[in-house]
């Protein structure tokens, strides 16, 4: 694959996995501009992570006009010629809304979302980076967010199953999925150029990076 003539990479992956700091990152190096999920902007999460049930579905519709509105900008026609990497995928929304809402909000949030939905662009290219539960709560727990502080194991672990589930069925666009364990994609350079590379071998629509310890 030729990453030149990718307008429009996402990069994807749990909490603590590493999407905004590769997507800032591919941004640079490509001229492109970032488009990152503003999670501080949420005025619900905080008390989400205190009291799911409550919080859960304005947390979850909060976050979903958010990311339409981004990537709504993405279509207009001054920025054709503009290249993109964000640090998430609009098709992972209904995955938290499945984990997160009782039956009849996920019944109102699915109605909003198949009506929002087609507003969308698909990206040219999709990096999912994954990383076992206990990665990343140490992660998490190294970025000193107290709002994230809050987030289990557990729940962590059933995102992590989600996320697998999800892309495991993936095909709208190409992805290489990077186990990121072992990598350090953010201050390793080595890392970060053989990323690079397996972009650059992709011949299909699905290709993987997993290095050992």
């Amino acid at each position: 694959m030729d990453l030149d003539t990718c307008k429009y990479i996402v990069v994807e992956g749990p909490i603590g996995a590493g999407k905004t700091t590769l997507t800032n990152k591919l941004a640079e190096r490509l001229g492109a501009q970032p488009i990152l999920e503003q999670a501080q902007e949420n005025p619900f999460l905080e008390k989400f992570y205190r009291d799911a049930s409550r919080y859960a579905l304005q947390t979850q519709m909060f976050f979903l006009f958010q990311r339409i509105q981004q990537l709504q900008s993405l279509a207009q026609p001054d920025l054709f010629n503009t290249r993109f990497v964000a640090d998430y995928l609009l098709e992972k929304d209904p995955l938290f809304a499945r984990l997160t809402l009782a039956e009849e909000e996920l019944k109102l949030y699915e109605q909003l979302y198949r009506h929002l939905r087609p507003q969308a662009l698909q990206p040219d290219l999709v990096i999912y980076l994954q990383a076992g539960p206990e990665t990343l709560v140490e992660r998490i727990r190294k970025r000193g967010n107290p709002m994230e502080a809050l987030i289990s194991t557990e729940y962590l672990q059933r995102l992590c199953d989600s996320y697998s589930h999800f892309f495991y069925h993936y095909d709208a666009a190409p992805i290489l999925i990077v186990n990121n364990e072992h990598l350090n994609l953010s201050e390793h350079e080595e890392d970060f150029e053989l990323l690079l590379s397996h972009i650059a071998e992709m011949r299909g629509k699905r290709a993987f990076l997993n290095r050992g310890e």
